[in-house]
């Protein structure tokens, strides 16, 4: 298969094929992580970037208030630009988690902000 039947093909798929196939190029280069991990007791089992206690909402919420790629990762260190393909590619897939996470996480700061 030429680059070019590839692109093709990759622009068929729907966004969560893509997500699951940005996954699977990121496994094949990286070190066998999928890069987004979920671990009960773990930032309230929120989806993390792997090996990290990074919460993707709290990535994703940094760039809606404005912050672009270099941005984050200058505020975060640690991170990869793979690692944010794949907060990015995650989030499209899983729309509903991350408003989700967002909607707890702003309702716990309001209930402190309260307290």
């Amino acid at each position: 298969m030429t680059i070019a039947e590839l692109r093709t093909q990759l622009l068929a798929l729907t966004p969560a094929e893509k997500a699951e196939a940005i996954q699977t190029l990121i496994q094949t280069l990286g070190n066998g992580s999928l890069g987004i991990t979920k671990t009960p007791g773990v930032c309230g089992g929120d989806a993390c970037i792997a090996n990290t206690r990074i919460p993707l909402w709290s990535v994703i919420n940094y760039r809606r208030l404005g912050a672009g790629d270099r941005m984050i990762l200058e505020a975060f260190p640690r991170l990869t630009a793979a690692d944010l393909v794949n907060v990015w590619a995650y989030a499209e897939a899983h729309p509903e988690e991350i408003e989700r996470a967002i909607q707890e996480n702003e309702e716990i700061m309001q209930g402190d902000e309260e307290d």
